[in-house]
């Protein structure tokens, strides 16, 4: 208390020293304003990483990139164009024949077939096309389009999904038919309701606003409108010449089905360890109960919010806001475009009967025997049972029994961890297989279960095998 009294003679100090401040306040605010000279515009230098030249550098890489990856692929599969004359896709496009995974010199699949996982893994014997396939440039990642889908939205919209710094890799031939039909729950008497058309912003309208309530058609509209993406964008750490619109929701699902168009999953780091996406098919998602090849979804909204908010900028909500990322509305608009997904139907089967099983009056022996393998020796059914030939849940193969853990062009194999069962119905227009489309053929996706899943078939049992999943 005494030092609190004895402090009273501040306060006539404090107010001195405050009209000295003050004054010498005053006395400066009224000097004339200092005038810099002009610095000339000329003088100034663009930073060592501007869009043009981080876009130059990157195009001048472009050939060097592609043919790294491109001599992988030529090293791990072959590419040829060879079509099963008596099998074709829902529109007509023939589906591709025989394994294409190459072997180890001096191997053989039935030899293969007969060696343990730790055999195979001990002598290197594992398909390198049975190991995970790396993005065309893995350290890059990102969004990337075949041609033929960037040729018709350019086409009618005007918008470019072209990268300026990579390509999309696998040939046409080894891809889904493009575009593919559209099969409605609700209207299965209309067959394909695309009418054989790349369903767009230009034209969803005209195609569906007498087979849709408003709900759904707000739905569709919403699923082919431009949204930022991390690639697309405005932004001068894009990947389009010019600024950019962004990317649809039908741009990889195209027609509610795939283009087999890649990107990188957003949920796993570091960088080569992210694995590489092939596009899923919406087909049928009315009767799927998890959603994502890993991430166990639990609904088509969830999904649907999920790729839109997260997967399109790689996991990375700041990079997002930066871009423009567009926030949906979960009340209405995510539950439109969920509302619209959930019609898409399967493609006909006209083998199958109303329990998915085959007709035994329409089916060929090859294809009789090849449901018993299925259901049978082959263990297929144990994760796809009819009638949708899935049963709703993730399988960890445990791939890594079978090679020890190498990087590949800057992807690190080493575990696949869980996969979502996909449903197997149309499989044939479905082209590549697995959740990074590793496997481009139906008889490669059975020589690689049958490694993996150590059930021992032979030459004639996968044939038929083969047979029965072009009728599903």
């Amino acid at each position: 208390m005494s030092r609190i009294k004895n402090a009273g003679w501040l306060l006539p100090g404090l107010a001195v020293v405050g009209l000295g401040v003050l004054a010498a306040w005053h006395l400066v605010t009224a000097q004339p304003p200092t005038v810099l000279p002009a610095v000339p515009l000329t003088t100034a230098q663009p930073p060592a990483n501007d869009f043009a030249t981080v876009m130059a550098k990157m195009k001048a890489a472009k050939p060097d990139i592609a043919k790294k990856h491109n001599d992988l692929l030529a090293a791990r599969y072959d590419l040829a164009d060879r079509a099963d004359a008596g099998t074709k896709m829902t529109r007509g496009k023939p589906v591709q024949q025989g394994p294409r995974t190459k072997l180890p010199a001096g191997t053989t699949w039935a030899a293969l077939g007969g060696m343990t996982p730790d055999q195979i893994r001990e002598k290197g014997a594992f398909p390198a096309g049975f190991l995970p396939l790396p993005h065309p440039n893995h350290p890059e990642g990102g969004m990337l389009f075949p041609k033929f889908h960037i040729e018709e939205v350019k086409k009618q919209e005007g918008r470019d999904l072209t990268r300026f710094d990579l390509d999309f890799d696998l040939p046409d031939h080894m891809l889904p038919e493009f575009p593919p039909p559209m099969f409605l729950t609700t209207r299965l008497d209309l067959g394909d309701v695309s009418k054989g058309r790349l369903v767009t912003i230009d034209n969803f309208n005209e195609l569906f606003k007498d087979i849709l309530n408003p709900k759904q058609l707000e739905g569709l509209r919403l699923l082919v409108t431009p949204f930022p993406q991390q690639q697309f964008n405005a932004t001068e750490d894009r990947r389009s010449e010019k600024p950019h619109r962004g990317v649809v929701c039908f741009d990889c699902h195209v027609n509610g089905h795939t283009n087999a168009a890649t990107h990188l999953v957003g949920d796993i780091r570091p960088q080569d360890f992210r694995h590489r996406i092939d596009t899923p098919s919406l087909r049928g998602v009315n009767i799927q109960r998890l959603f994502g090849s890993q991430r166990a979804l639990k609904s088509v909204e969830d999904f649907t919010e999920f790729e839109q908010r997260a997967a399109y900028f790689d996991g990375d909500p700041i990079t997002a806001t930066k871009k423009g990322v567009n926030i949906l509305e979960r009340g209405s608009q995510v539950h439109f475009m969920g509302e619209f997904q959930a019609l898409l139907d399967f493609p006909p089967a006209p083998k199958l009967d109303i329990f998915g099983k085959l007709d035994q009056a329409k089916a060929n022996d090859s294809e009789k025997r090849g449901e018993a393998i299925f259901h049978g020796k082959a263990k297929c059914a144990t994760c796809h049972p009819a009638p949708y030939y899935t049963d709703n849940t993730l399988h960890n193969l445990r791939t890594e029994r079978f090679f020890k853990p190498i990087t590949v062009n800057g992807r690190t194999a080493n575990t696949d961890g869980p996969i979502k069962t996909f449903p197997l119905r149309g499989i044939k227009d479905s082209p590549p297989y697995l959740h990074d489309g590793r496997l481009l053929t139906l008889e490669d996706v059975v020589e690689f279960f049958n490694l993996v899943l150590e059930t021992k078939l032979n030459e004639e049992e996968k044939k038929d095998l083969v047979a029965f999943l072009k009728c599903l």
